[in-house]
């Protein structure tokens, strides 16, 4: 049988601001990925997100960003890798002390938005990435874009890796992401995005836009749970990886046990 984590990202409310649904969406992940402050979130959001997702014993895991709150983390900035690290720290050390204080703990730490996408293929800046994680916690799982330089440097500073597939993103040929303002960077019909997931778990191939098979490793699937749509999509996913013999476990029993 096969075994993948579904992962979605959640606590990015912030203040008197409400987005996603994040109660709606926990029972239907394994693991979560909670923003920490520079992108969104704040120490209000967060707590609550950790109470929510301990009650519906989702893995938690953090979603640190770019600090910028007005662009959502997707907009680039020039950082350096020792910026990046010091980001990295700072947002790991605010969330484990959290949800240390709710009782429980981080599983994995996954970067957001414009920093993923710039690591990914920016090979010293993913290693300030991975070394903060590292020297925080080498316990955690560095949870990355499948084939990327984030994969490659977490290896390189002795943590384990997870790579992740995305259900409803348009892949390059050369294994990255259709940037979101380019056509064929979302996968709109729900079928096709539902078989591709299907395809990448089993096969462990993707289709780029140009209509080249690229290798990559699921072994955790990103979903997005914004809107009943989109919540019923996610649905959709559990349900066909139940029906193909896929089983859905937290991203540790992927990665680390039998």
């Amino acid at each position: 049988m096969w075994k993948v984590d579904l992962n979605a990202d959640l606590g990015e409310s912030f203040g008197a601001y409400t987005i996603g649904q994040d109660e709606k969406l926990a029972p239907l992940i394994s693991s979560a990925n909670i923003a920490c402050g520079f992108h969104a979130g704040d120490p209000l959001v967060m707590s609550d997100t950790v109470g929510v997702l301990k009650e519906a014993s989702v893995a938690l895991g953090a979603h640190p960003g770019l600090p910028d709150i007005q662009g959502f983390g997707r907009r680039q900035m020039a950082i350096t890798p020792k910026e990046a690290k010091a980001y990295m720290l700072y947002q790991l050390g605010a969330l484990a002390a959290i949800a240390k204080a709710n009782g429980t703990h981080l599983q994995h730490v996954k970067p957001h938005g414009a920093l993923y996408n710039m690591a990914a293929t920016n090979y010293d800046l993913a290693l300030a990435l991975a070394q903060a994680v590292a020297e925080f916690d080498g316990n955690l799982i560095f949870l990355g874009l499948s084939g990327s330089e984030m994969i490659r440097a977490a290896e390189d500073c002795g943590l384990t890796v997870a790579s992740e597939v995305f259900a409803d993103r348009g892949y390059n040929d050369d294994g990255t992401l259709v940037p979101r303002h380019l056509p064929g960077a979302m996968i709109e019909d729900e079928a096709e995005a539902i078989a591709r997931v299907i395809k990448m778990v089993k096969s462990g191939t993707v289709t780029s836009v140009n209509g080249k098979e690229v290798a990559i490793q699921a072994d955790s699937i990103c979903v997005h749970g914004d809107g009943e749509k989109a919540l019923a999509f996610v649905a959709a996913i559990r349900a066909a990886c139940h029906d193909e013999g896929i089983e859905i476990v937290a991203l540790d029993s992927v990665v680390i046990n039998d």
